[in-house]
């Protein structure tokens, strides 16, 4: 620890810079300008050069890249459809929710939707808790609740709540495949004006 410090302080900016000055410093010497006091000379310049040198930047965090979450986005839906393949849901339900798993299906496979996705953190932020924490959510509270209303029927039929989140969800969704649409759109209209531009 102590070795790995030491290093760390050889190549520092304060080190480096102080040696510098410190070199400053014996070229003044064999000038003869230092004369007798050469070393308090020397020191001085060195540790001057030390406390005038820039401080050292921490390294910065190393986060995931939008692509690389996209992946685990991607891993994690695998996850989030085996689960869904188990719970049951009523046909009414089940129709909506493929709708929506389909649309994210597409948004998630690799390709150029994906390859335009990466470049959107944000998008990647909305797939990635709509899988992760809407999804399962949503459909983990209609399972509680519809065991709670066997007991006490009469009561508002969970799967209304459950259609109109995977509705919310959905155009959620739909949302952001239509902002990738228009990315891509405005792409294309760019590069049409610039070969027209470049024609005249």
């Amino acid at each position: 620890m102590a070795t790995s410090r030491a290093l760390a302080y050889l190549e520092s900016r304060k080190n480096l810079t102080g040696s510098g000055a410190g070199l400053v410093g014996l070229v003044l010497t064999f000038t003869g300008v230092a004369g007798t006091y050469w070393p308090v000379v020397v020191a001085g310049l060195y540790g001057a050069g030390a406390l005038i040198a820039p401080p050292e930047r921490p390294a910065l965090p190393d986060f995931p890249t939008p692509s690389a979450q996209l992946e685990e986005v991607r891993a994690d839906f695998r996850t989030l459809e085996t689960y869904l393949a188990e719970v049951g849901l009523p046909a009414s339900t089940e129709t909506r929710l493929t709708e929506l798993t389909d649309l994210l299906t597409a948004l998630l496979d690799p390709g150029w939707a994906a390859e335009l996705l990466a470049q959107d953190p944000e998008g990647v932020h909305v797939l990635s808790r709509t899988v992760r924490q809407d999804i399962p959510e949503a459909v983990d509270s209609f399972v509680r609740t519809r065991w709670w209303t066997r007991l006490t029927p009469g009561q508002e039929p969970p799967e209304r709540h459950l259609e109109r989140q995977l509705a919310v969800l959905r155009e959620e969704a739909e949302q952001l495949a239509a902002a990738l649409r228009d990315t891509e759109a405005r792409r294309q209209e760019t590069h049409t004006r610039y070969l027209e531009e470049r024609g005249n």
